[in-house]
Parts: C-alpha cells; structure tokens; sequence
C-alpha cells in the first residue's frame, strides 16, 4: 500500500495512492461506507498488517461502490508521509563510496546521530536556506518505519519490525555539521528532513537492500547509487539500534546517504544549495520527492 498525508486546513490528513488516483480516506468514510477503520496516518502504522488490512478492505469496497472520493495530485498540499514519530535516528558514513569520496575510514559499528521533528516536512514544500549556514548540502536517503515495539531483535527477525519504507533528504549545513565533533548542529535547522511523498508498505518494497537511489539538483543528476553499498544494511541496522533503545511504532530511520555530494567534491568545485534550486531525491519502488529552495525571511 501507499500511503501519504496532505494539509487541508491545518490538519494532516489520509490519502492512500492507487490505480485510480488518491483516495482521501476521511472523506470516503462520510460517503456512508461503514468500516472500522484508522484514519490518521500515526494509527495506522501502529496498527500495521492488521490496520493495513482494513483499509484495503476499505478501499476496494468504496471503489467498487462509487464512493470513493479522490483528489487531484497536483492540487494538493503534501505533508511528511510520517507526521509524529517518537524518534528519528539517522545513520551517518554508511556508503562505502561515500565514505571514499570524503576520506573516511568505514566504521566498525553504525554511527549513530538524531533530528527532531522541526526538520520534518514534505512533497512540494518551500525549504528556507537558513541564514547561519553557506554551506547547505543535499543527502538522498533511504527511510525505515517501524511498525511494531522493537526491543533487542535479532537480524535475522529485524525486517520484520519494520512498517514499510519512504525517500528522506537528511539535508546537513556542513559548516555547522563540522564545526565540533557533535553532528547535531547542521542536522536539525527547520525543514531539514523532507521525507515522502509516500510511504510504501514493506510488502511492496521486497528487499530493501538493493535499490537505485537518485538525487538531481536543478535537473543534473548528483547521486546515482544503490543501497546494496551500504556498510551495515537494513535489517543490521535495526537490529544494533534496537540493542539500545526500544523502537516504537513511527520511529524514522535515515540508512545514510550514497556518493556524490557536494562535500565529497574537491573543494574548487563545491557549489552549495542556494535559494532558486529545486532538488529531487528519488529511490526505486518508493518515489520522488522534490523541495524548492527559497531565502530564509
């Protein structure tokens, strides 16, 4: 399934991608379907197979029922396809090329940072460049959702704690980001987490190990890789965070981003994000996912 959530007057609300178009959930429920069904994107994660389940019941009734009720892609409002999660935990220098390109050695084991949920946004929005920094890099990433309580899982069994998967740009200002050896800095400015527009359920995803990754700026393709060169893959991932900390239902995984940003180039042909560019990141199987870029105000 694909889900993703839209604004409509301040509320992020359901919608759910098929053949025929978008479903607005909430909506197709007043029609008079009568289903006990999740409505916010939050629950149904939490719900996992089993919400997941319903609303397909769902959706296949209210299709065949003409009551469906769909809603113009290209009018909407796009919100993050994950709107509260507990945690968001990201994965630094796990591309093996990455990892070449900036000079650093391969960890030993997942380095791990966090952002906050002011980073969050999605599809479509307006990112201020923020004053403090001149040094604003892009990073296409593969998102993991958790689906269900995680606590000391093996590898073998990670996989299946998770709900499905989604494209993030882990936007970094480098220049904060390395001004001490703590990450955090250029990591959290406000709408430095675009992540969407769809959430693709784990079942449609198959093996999350060997997908394309893409990122174009302006156009030019920047980032051309795979998740197949990942250091420390998925399910070793949430297995080594989950050793640590309980995983919650929602919780955001950011598993790094592949070569080709700007930090990676030589230093006399480092161009950074400015106001005016328009930056996609897209990942196999889950979609693109475009910001534009304007003047912090």
């Amino acid at each position: 399934m694909k889900l993703l959530t839209f604004e409509e007057q301040g509320l992020h609300k359901l919608g759910v991608k098929t053949e025929e178009g978008i479903i607005d959930i909430s909506a197709s429920v007043k029609s008079g379907a009568n289903f006990d069904i999740e409505t916010d994107i939050m629950d149904v994660i939490s719900g996992n197979q089993e919400a997941v389940s319903k609303l397909q019941d769902f959706i296949d009734h209210v299709i065949s029922e003409k009551k469906a009720v769909f809603i113009n892609e290209e009018d909407i409002t796009w919100g993050p396809c994950v709107t509260k999660p507990h945690k968001i935990i990201c994965v630094g220098l796990n591309y093996r090329k990455h990892a070449d390109e900036t000079n650093a050695p391969y960890p030993e084991v997942p380095i791990l940072f966090n952002k906050f949920d002011n980073t969050l946004t999605g599809h479509k929005s307006e990112i201020p460049v923020p004053k403090v920094t001149e040094k604003l890099d892009y990073e296409v990433e593969l998102g993991i959702v958790i689906g269900k309580k995680a606590k000391y899982v093996s590898k073998e069994e990670a996989l299946d704690y998770v709900f499905g998967y989604c494209p993030v740009n882990d936007l970094s200002a480098r220049d904060l980001q390395l001004r001490t050896p703590q990450w955090l800095l250029g990591k959290t400015c406000d709408k430095f987490s675009p992540v969407g527009p769809l959430l693709v359920t784990a079942d449609e995803v198959g093996n999350p190990n060997d997908l394309t990754l893409k990122t174009y700026v302006n156009g030019e393709l920047r980032q051309d890789s795979n998740t197949n060169d990942m250091i420390f893959n998925c399910a070793e991932i949430v297995s080594y965070i989950s050793q640590y900390m309980t995983l919650e239902p929602g919780d955001i995984i950011l598993t790094g981003t592949p070569e080709g940003v700007v930090l990676g180039l030589p230093e006399d042909q480092q161009v950074y994000l400015q106001p005016g560019d328009v930056v996609t990141v897209e990942i196999e199987k889950l979609g693109a996912l475009t910001n534009y870029f304007v003047e912090e105000k």
